[in-house]
């Protein structure tokens, strides 16, 4: 016999007589059992110290500890609590049969030994015992399940509070909103940023049309997303941002289309949905490409026929939303591998919209920079915008931007801090490197001026003084223990250097072949 799992199960026999022993192999030789014997009780502790059964029998009479005893000391192994023990008894014999239930016995089978009558006392346990194991899983399931359940509906308290709070001002975006998300920063001299501007437009002008926005992580699809709402003709409803990826799938349904009190366990009360948080709204479905394929054939139904079944509910509500969905991954190939409704990508692309990467369109590089500058210094304090100089205007322009601009916000944000204010030279361009990151050098012929110059440094410090840890190098490179660390590691992996010592104690110097 085996359990659901295809696990085979296995009963460790434990009695002094090798008689009894073969009797008992022998009605077991036709089933799936593995056996494992004892022929004692110290024996048999000794054997489930390393191997846990899924079920022992026990023989009461035996020399040295007997099976009463033998049960006792076996059930203090918190492994073997919820193990089976079945004793075994002659016919003849007198047991105080209460002493084996209280002391963790659940049966008894007796000798002369009758074949049927074993197999069906084993199996009934086993049963028992799977049963209650898959009881337990499911518990602890549900216990899970719950939690993220109050979880969800604390943060949707919040959200609704928030909404709530915020519905007065959702008419149009303030100064201080289009500032915090950079509207102007769409405003650039490249053609690929003047095309994305006249659809936003466009959109801003029609009401229900679906919108699919494409473009790398970073290019700014939310930024657009509220840009078509608040401008548009619903700026009047609210504005949804969704996260598909962050949604956990067993929390979707409830998630996007809400749930009526006592649907499930810690539903204390009815909580509405996505959708009916963004009536007369629009709904942004960032990282659409992520979202289950089993919510995508009921969000399918609700853009056809524009109605919501709350979890738990009978009774199907309209809703008036429009849907503007994101995504950085190929939704076709998505479609081709069968991990996206072919019909829902065509539901939700009545007008696509793409995002260009920042390294197509770098002559908005230093616009964008300069923008980026102004609000900084204004939000730091500072008296006066912080200038670029003319090389990091240089280096800027020649970087790919993996992150796009989110990238090049955080990067000026950062030089700004480094600079104290000052004017913004090459030093204070923090890059991060990303393993496996072609993107992490500059294009062209151009060579990246950081990292030549600061292997360079590095390489005269060792010449000079023979060794360099990571304290010097940040030293030397002004720098901090991200680049640090990275440069010592990248010349170490390269041969440049050579390591010693572990830890803080670790020392780079040059290999004998390098010294000069």
């Amino acid at each position: 016999m085996k359990t659901s799992d295809s696990k085979i199960t296995s009963i460790l026999i434990v009695d002094d007589m090798p008689e009894n022993l073969d009797v008992l192999i022998d009605h077991l030789a036709n089933t799936d059992f593995n056996v494992s014997v004892a022929l004692s009780g110290e024996k048999a502790i000794e054997i489930t110290q390393k191997l846990i059964p899924d079920m022992i029998l026990l023989d009461i009479k035996m020399s040295g500890i007997d099976g009463f005893e033998t049960c006792r000391l076996l059930k203090e192994n918190a492994a073997l609590k919820e193990v089976p023990i079945i004793f075994i008894t002659a016919m003849m014999e007198t047991v105080d049969k209460v002493k084996g239930f209280s002391i963790g016995g659940v049966d008894y089978i007796t000798k002369p030994f009758e074949h049927e009558e074993v197999l069906a006392r084993i199996n009934t346990h086993l049963m028992l015992r799977r049963q209650q194991q898959q009881l337990a899983e499911k518990n602890a399931a549900l216990i899970q399940l719950n939690e993220q359940l109050k979880q969800e509906i604390v943060r949707r308290e919040q959200a609704e509070e928030a909404l709530s709070t915020a519905s007065a001002k959702l008419s149009s975006i303030s100064q201080e909103e289009a500032k915090r998300w950079g509207l102007s920063a769409f405003i650039g001299k490249s053609q690929a940023i003047k095309n994305v501007l006249k659809d936003i437009r466009r959109l801003q002008a029609v009401d229900k049309t679906s919108v699919l926005i494409l473009g790398e992580s970073g290019t700014g699809k939310e930024l657009i997303a509220r840009a078509i709402h608040f401008g548009g003709v619903r700026d009047q409803g609210p504005f949804i941002p969704v996260n598909c990826s962050a949604v956990p799938e067993q929390l979707a349904e409830s998630s996007f289309f809400g749930h009526i009190k006592g649907a499930f366990t810690g539903a204390m009360k009815t909580r509405k949905g996505y959708f009916e948080q963004a009536q007369g709204g629009s709904l942004f479905l960032d990282e659409i490409g992520d979202m289950p394929l089993s919510l995508q054939a009921k969000l399918l139904r609700i853009l056809e026929d524009g109605l919501i079944t709350p979890v738990g509910g009978e009774q199907t509500k309209a809703v008036n939303v429009r849907i503007i969905a994101a995504t950085s991954v190929d939704l076709s190939l998505k479609v081709a591998e069968k991990q996206f409704r072919k019909d829902l990508f065509f539901r939700l692309a009545s007008y696509i919209l793409t995002v260009p990467p920042l390294r197509e369109r770098k002559e908005d590089i230093i616009g964008l920079s300069t923008h980026f500058l102004s609000f900084f210094t204004k939000e730091m304090g500072h008296k006066a915008t912080t200038s670029l100089s003319d090389s990091a205007q240089e280096i800027l322009e020649n970087y790919h931007f993996p992150g796009n601009v989110r990238e090049l916000k955080n990067l000026i944000e950062h030089a700004i801090i480094r600079s104290d204010g000052s004017s913004i030279k090459p030093p204070h361009l923090h890059f991060i490197e990303l393993p496996d990151d072609s993107s992490a050098h500059f294009s062209g012929d151009k060579i990246e001026p950081r990292t030549e110059n600061d292997e360079q440094k590095i390489l005269s410090y060792v010449r000079e003084h023979g060794r360099i840890n990571n304290t010097q190098c940040r030293q030397l490179l002004d720098s901090d223990l991200h680049r640090a660390s990275y440069l010592l590691r990248k010349m170490y992996q390269e041969g440049v250097l050579k390591r010693e010592g572990k830890l803080r104690w670790t020392v780079y110097r040059l290999p004998s072949s390098n010294k000069r």
